[in-house]
C-alpha cells in the first residue's frame, strides 16, 4: 500500500515490483498475490490494461490508519483503558497532533443532542465564561 500512495496514481504490479527490488530482493509472485489480497479485501480497486491490472488505492493512508485504531479500539474489552495505554505511548509531538484533532471534531460535537445523564435528565451544562473566554475569541 505504501507504494500506491506514494505514487497517488494507477500503478501495475510490475512498477511495484521493480521499486521493491531496490531495496531488496522479491519475486514478481509474491507482488502479485499481495496487490490481489489487497484487491480482495477492498484496499485497492483494479482496472484491466491489456495482460495485467493497473491498482489504485481505494482510500488514504490516513483514512487506513483510522480504521485499523478503529478495529484495535472497538475490539478492547475496556475501550477506555486502550486508549488511556495508547495515549500514554503517544510523543509530544503525537500529543499535540491529538490535541489539534479534538479541537476540529468539537464543532461538530456542539451540533448534536444534549447528552443526558441519570434516569434521563440533561446534564448540567458546564458554566459559561465572558465573551473572552469563548472559543475563536481574540487571543485564542
Amino acid at each position: 500500500m505504501t507504494r500506491v500512495w506514494q505514487w497517488n496514481r494507477p500503478v501495475t504490479v510490475r512498477e511495484v515490483l521493480e521499486d521493491l527490488q531496490q531495496e531488496r530482493s522479491i519475486a514478481y509472485t509474491t507482488v502479485m498475490t499481495v496487490m490481489d489480497n489487497l484487491h480482495q479485501k477492498g484496499w485497492v480497486r483494479r482496472e484491466a490494461e491489456g495482460r495485467a491490472y493497473r491498482y489504485t488505492a481505494v482510500s488514504t493512508r490516513a483514512a487506513y490508519s483510522a480504521a485499523l485504531m478503529n478495529e484495535a479500539w472497538s475490539t478492547s474489552d475496556n475501550p477506555a483503558a486502550a486508549l488511556v495505554a495508547f495515549f500514554g505511548m503517544m510523543s509530544p509531538e503525537q500529543r499535540e497532533a491529538l490535541r489539534d484533532a479534538v479541537r476540529i471534531v468539537q464543532p461538530q460535537d456542539a451540533a448534536e443532542p444534549e447528552a443526558e445523564g441519570p434516569a434521563g435528565t440533561p446534564d448540567a451544562a458546564p458554566p459559561k465564561g465572558d465573551a473572552d473566554d469563548a472559543p475563536g475569541a481574540p487571543g485564542r
